[in-house]
């Protein structure tokens, strides 16, 4: 029997993956949950009870949370990076490490396949492929949901055939769970009118008194959550998350230009990373300067394009990603933050780096570092140019 390593995550397409390739196609297949973190030790314990029940060889939890954050959410955050102002990321981003991760483990046990659930019609199949012909360009790639083009319905037929117990209620919706968000897909975002049911979001709203956060950063990184410090940045991210989620902030929908040139829709539900962004965001406005500002605004969207298409093995990332670590040496600083249902609001921040020190001068009220003179002259040499410019092709005005 040729092995296979399957990407699993015990939602229906790599269910159904993992009961097609050894039930129907006879392939030895070790499933990996590539846990990217937002599972809870439960949620583990019941997906490998279901794997098992499968008839696969071999089921294995593989956690990467520390080098997710390490390798990948940490410059995210350092490029305040939202997919059309909108999407932090949050499957595209967990993909390529889950890919990266799966491919080594296939090396390590010498399979000659590598099987993933994507469809034909989404991002993640290019993400997966990519990584895989560049890490292990020798091995087979397996994708049954993509080459059979099933529908949902179908999966969930053939799996009641072969006696899979599931919610299969739930098994509507393709949910994906990280640290760093969930994204819910269903019918209603295939439409371009319809938003998702309250039921279908992960997170049910529970708090509706208003809550005030503070973060805490540490050259760019999230150091503190509510005067309590973190070691593990993850650990923070989690705290957060914990706090905002209830409030069912984070809820959205996002539109954007697939890598295969059609239009799609996912609904996220991300508390955590909206926050820490706007946050990071905030901070950096008080503490960057206009033209690193203005850099950092050009370059983070390039990055993060570049990610959410796959090219994250791309060595012009490596050379973005130090750019974006050496604008955080002065990002230090609190963020206070107002938590309310659905929504929530920057205050302000503290910060011993913040360029708007009052001894300089304020904006509208009073200067210090200059004289009006010293405008006077800056203004019209400021604007040499323009009027020189006015004045020769006045006639042509007239």
């Amino acid at each position: 029997m040729k092995k296979v390593v399957l990407a699993y995550s015990g939602g229906l397409d790599t269910t159904f993956c993992a009961l097609h390739l050894s039930k129907d196609l006879g392939y030895e297949v070790h499933a990996v949950l590539i846990n990217t973190g937002g599972f809870s030790a439960q949620e583990l314990a019941d997906i490998e009870n279901r794997a098992n029940s499968l008839g696969i060889a071999s089921f294995k939890v593989l956690d990467v949370t520390k080098a997710y954050y390490q390798e990948v959410i940490k410059y995210l955050v350092f490029g305040n990076v939202l997919k059309n102002q909108t999407y932090p990321l949050s499957v595209s981003a967990e993909r390529i490490l889950q890919a990266k991760t799966l491919a080594e483990y296939a090396k390590n046990i010498g399979a000659k396949c590598v099987a993933h659930g994507s469809t034909g019609a989404g991002n993640d199949q290019v993400r997966f492929d990519m990584i895989f012909q560049t890490i292990v360009p020798d091995i087979e790639i397996i994708t049954p949901i993509r080459d059979l083009k099933l529908s949902r319905e179908q999966e969930i037929t053939y799996l009641k055939e072969h006696g899979v117990v599931m919610n299969f209620e739930k098994a509507a919706y393709s949910i994906n769970k990280g640290i760093w968000g969930t994204s819910v897909g269903g019918k209603e975002t295939l439409t371009s009118n319809l938003t998702l049911p309250e039921s279908a979001w992960p997170t049910q709203v529970s708090k509706t008194e208003p809550e005030s956060i503070q973060i805490g950063f540490e050259i760019g990184e999230i150091s503190a959550v509510n005067g309590v410090s973190y070691d593990n940045p993850v650990d923070a991210i989690l705290k957060i998350q914990e706090i905002a989620g209830p409030f069912g902030i984070g809820r959205d929908i996002h539109v954007g230009d697939t890598i295969i040139g059609i239009k799609g829709r996912v609904g996220f539900e991300a508390a955590a990373p909206l926050i820490i962004i706007k946050a990071h965001q905030l901070l950096e406005k008080h503490t960057l300067t206009k033209w690193q500002t203005f850099w950092k605004n050009q370059l983070s969207e390039f990055y993060g394009n570049h990610l959410h298409e796959g090219h994250y093995l791309d060595p012009v990332m490596r050379n973005l990603e130090a750019f974006l670590q050496s604008t955080q040496e002065f990002v230090s600083g609190t963020v206070q933050v107002q938590l309310h249902p659905y929504r929530f609001q920057l205050v302000g921040i503290e910060s011993k780096h913040d360029l708007m020190a009052s001894k300089f001068g304020s904006y509208g009220e009073m200067n210090k570092g200059y004289t009006g003179e010293d405008v006077k002259g800056f203004t019209r040499i400021l604007g040499n140019q323009m009027a020189i410019f006015h004045q020769v092709n006045r006639h042509e005005e007239d």
